[in-house]
């Protein structure tokens, strides 16, 4: 149903293409560990790619179709609105995207799978290995057996989405969450089906 809207796929999303039939319209990553291990496999997308401006160094310039370099900053807490300045992380990449959503004039963002909920649990951005299949994503090889991971910041996460939310409705925009079953308590819900 969601074939020809515009959408923004997150980190590995890709991996769920060909179930999809489809690519996601845009991928954002910046999360360095997934880049490190999966740089080949998000160039190889066709999807219009946003990643973050320090690790272009690290990419075959040769290589870099539909590829567009943000400035990701880690310190200021704030919703950027011209990522033309550097975009606060808010310790999820999702907030990335509701920031580049929110520059190109979408008026209304729809969340579809954000669970909001890992079982892995640990110190927030612990760096740790996987030991088998990925229980928390969507593929248990997402962040499967080797893969290096950090471990969620969900207080954090949720700062930024507060904020984002604030940016959205004082521009008279909306962010609503149709994820089915998600733990995510910050945008207003909205029934997935009821939307096509």
């Amino acid at each position: 149903m969601l074939r020809n809207e515009f959408t923004f796929g997150l980190n590995r999303i890709y991996l769920l293409f060909p179930e999809m039939g489809f690519p996601t319209t845009y991928l954002v990553t910046v999360n360095w560990l997934v880049l490190e291990q999966c740089a080949d496999e998000i160039l190889a997308t066709p999807a219009i790619k946003f990643l973050p401006w320090t690790f272009r160094k690290h990419l075959n310039p040769d290589h870099l179709d539909n590829t567009v370099f943000v400035q990701c900053n880690r310190q200021v807490r704030a919703f950027t609105p011209d990522v033309r300045h550097p975009l606060w992380t808010g310790a999820t990449v999702t907030y990335v995207a509701m920031q580049l959503a929110f520059h190109m004039g979408f008026q209304k963002v729809i969340l579809v799978g954000v669970d909001h909920s890992f079982t892995t649990q640990g110190k927030p951005h612990a760096e740790i290995v996987s030991q088998g299949d990925d229980p928390n994503h969507f593929s248990p090889a997402y962040f499967g057996k080797g893969f290096k991971w950090q471990l969620p910041d969900l207080e954090t996460s949720e700062i930024a989405y507060h904020l984002a939310g604030q940016a959205f409705e004082a521009d008279g925009r909306e962010i609503v969450d149709a994820t089915i079953g998600g733990k995510l308590t910050i945008f207003p819900k909205v029934d997935y089906s009821s939307l096509f």
